[in-house]
């Protein structure tokens, strides 16, 4: 029996599209259940070489959940790239100013972090509100 290889052709034929509601989830959790899919490793076909995984759309990403003190102590960081520009905001400013940017952060970070991650994580639309431009690809509802 010769060993099956995935090819990039086999994994675009079977690609779907999963909605999740993000409202009352808690943010990590989520996030390594959205980078599952977004990897393909619920597939039989998986192969770490290849961008076999799914397109999944997240609704309601300004009402998700964390757990102890992380709503005041998380921080999000960037840099301008010059002497002093370190900006640094909280998870909950985050939350109130740009809310897809938390979850996008949370399942970036589980992702690898080379060109196959960038195609991943291409197929990741977030939405902060219940709406959202995909209806016609007919997105099924995935379980949590």
């Amino acid at each position: 029996m010769k060993t099956y290889v995935t090819k990039p052709a086999d994994a675009d034929e079977s690609r779907r599209w999963y909605i999740v509601d993000a409202e009352g989830q808690t943010l990590g959790r989520l996030a390594s259940q959205i980078a599952t899919v977004l990897k393909g490793k619920h597939k039989p076909i998986y192969s770490p070489s290849v961008d076999c995984g799914d397109y999944v759309v997240v609704i309601n990403a300004e009402k998700i959940q964390v757990t102890g003190r992380r709503m005041e102590q998380k921080m999000y960081y960037r840099h301008s790239g010059y002497p002093g520009g370190l900006s640094t905001i909280s998870l909950q400013h985050q939350l109130g100013k740009h809310p897809h940017r938390v979850l996008q952060a949370a399942i970036k970070g589980m992702l690898p972090k080379n060109v196959l991650g960038r195609k991943m994580l291409a197929k990741l639309k977030v939405y902060a509100g219940s709406e959202h431009p995909h209806q016609a690809q007919q997105p099924v509802a995935m379980e949590i």
